[in-house]
């Protein structure tokens, strides 16, 4: 029964037909959990398709923890950052399997000018995970002697197509 039961599971997930891009029109959302120096919080993305290997998004970050500084000491200005973005979906271009996605890019937000790398990998048409990096380039403040915002950035969680 068991081989039976794995042999039905594999040829199910080989069936599945799982894009991570699929080019103009297509609309992605995500959210996730962000991590920096000093702090975490939450990350919600998206991105619209606008060529084959184009698309651009906005992303809002909340800080929520903040390490051995009480949350009460850091203003909500400090905590949130919004930014727009531009991508270059390279998983075609890579020859990566269709469910996955490579896609670096730039981000202007509230608190820097930046760039990011992201991988996408989709386990079904419209649920997979992804995970990115965000490096500033060009920082726009400092906020009280720390870096919050602006430095290397893990963002990790869900992927949807819409």
């Amino acid at each position: 029964m068991k081989k039976i039961v794995t042999l039905f599971m594999l040829v199910a997930v080989s069936m599945v037909n799982a894009q991570a891009f699929k080019g103009k029109g297509d609309i992605k959302a995500q959210v996730g959990a962000s991590f920096q120096s000093g702090a975490n919080g939450i990350q919600v993305s998206s991105d619209f398709g606008i060529g084959e290997n184009m698309s651009y998004g906005f992303v809002g970050s909340y800080l929520l923890g903040f390490g051995d500084v009480p949350a009460g000491n850091i203003a909500f200005k400090d905590r949130a950052d919004l930014k727009a973005r531009f991508s270059a979906n390279l998983g075609k271009v890579l020859t990566l399997e269709d469910n996955m996605d490579v896609y670096p890019g730039l981000d202007l937000g509230l608190k820097n000018f930046g760039a990011h790398l992201g991988f996408r990998y989709f386990f079904s048409d419209g649920f997979g995970l992804y995970s990115e990096l965000g490096l500033p380039i060009a920082t726009y403040e400092k906020i009280e002697g720390a870096k919050l915002n602006n430095q290397l950035v893990f963002n990790f969680g869900a992927s949807f197509n819409l």
